[in-house]
């Protein structure tokens, strides 16, 4: 059995924090210099994760990985998960200020506790429902659907929110009979013909244009950094229980903030940090609602 093991687990999700927004740095970075279109660069960033993750695959048993009985029900949750990426990529090329991204992303949580509910029929109680209430409100106060200048494209990363969540409910209905190898064995082998087929269907009139040498520098570094913060936060849940490491996920939040500001001067308004402050407290909420539940039924 693991021991828990808070510091290693703090350690191991701060990591992936870091390595996160490195790469949400980057594609922003690499579209304001290449017309490369965000479909290839999400194709091609997983695809080079893929390469990188091959080898901490076959340790875990790479054919043992595959056995399960519901493998049109994983290609739909893999189907899910793409759509976010290809959704959080989009936002990230157009370009929408990094904190505004990830402070929308964290909306997450609360789409999963509305599809528990509405879904999955599990109980919940008012208070959550409250919680999630306020969790949105943050997401309008940072969003601003009011103001003259509201643009429709900042709803991608309200989008990849939901997607990510309606993988999430996903994975919570397979894991009472799937490993968690299984999970990820099926993620990462199905995700780039999903990336394929979405390159596709976004073609332009001229055809595919593969990216440049230059642009393959970028894609190999983000598939890397991909690779090693699906691989931290792995890590993180094996070494320390969920309700601990939620709270260190938000530091994702300022990390982010920073490298705006270090590489495009992004400084965010006073709003982001109202907004954000209300969806962190209301997941915070959630997570340890969900956490004291689970407790009780055991």
């Amino acid at each position: 059995m693991q021991t828990h093991q808070p510091v290693k687990g703090a350690i191991a999700i701060i990591t992936a924090g870091v390595l996160f927004a490195c790469v949400n740095t980057l594609i922003p970075k690499l579209t304001s210099v290449s017309p490369i279109d965000a479909s290839v660069i999400a194709l091609v960033q997983y695809l080079v994760a893929f390469l990188f993750l091959m080898p901490s695959m076959a340790t875990m048993g790479f054919f043992q990985s595959l056995k399960t009985k519901h493998f049109g029900q994983h290609c739909f949750r893999v189907f899910l998960s793409a759509i976010g990426i290809q959704c959080w990529t989009m936002a990230l090329a157009h370009p929408i200020p990094i904190w505004q991204g990830i402070a929308l992303l964290m909306t997450s949580p609360l789409f999963v506790t509305i599809g528990s509910g509405l879904l999955l029929k599990e109980k919940v109680d008012r208070k959550r429902w409250i919680a999630t209430f306020l969790g949105f409100i943050g997401a309008m106060i940072i969003l601003e659907p009011w103001s003259e200048n509201f643009d429709w494209i900042v709803l991608l990363p309200v989008a990849a929110a939901f997607f990510w969540a309606c993988y999430s409910l996903m994975v919570k209905k397979l894991s009472s009979e799937d490993s968690p190898t299984t999970m990820v064995a099926y993620l990462f082998i199905l995700i780039t013909p999903f990336n394929i087929l979405i390159a596709l269907t976004n073609l332009s009139p001229t055809g595919f244009s593969l990216p440049s040498f230059s642009d393959f520098g970028f894609l190999i570094l983000l598939g890397f950094f991909t690779a090693l913060a699906q691989l931290a936060v792995a890590k993180a849940y094996n070494l320390a229980d969920a309700s601990y490491i939620q709270p260190f996920d938000f530091i994702k939040l300022p990390l982010n903030v920073l490298a705006g500001w270090l590489v495009f001067n992004w400084v965010p308004p006073g709003k982001l940090w109202l907004g954000a402050g209300i969806i962190i407290v209301a997941t915070m909420y959630i997570t340890h609602a969900e956490t004291k539940q689970s407790k009780q039924n055991e």
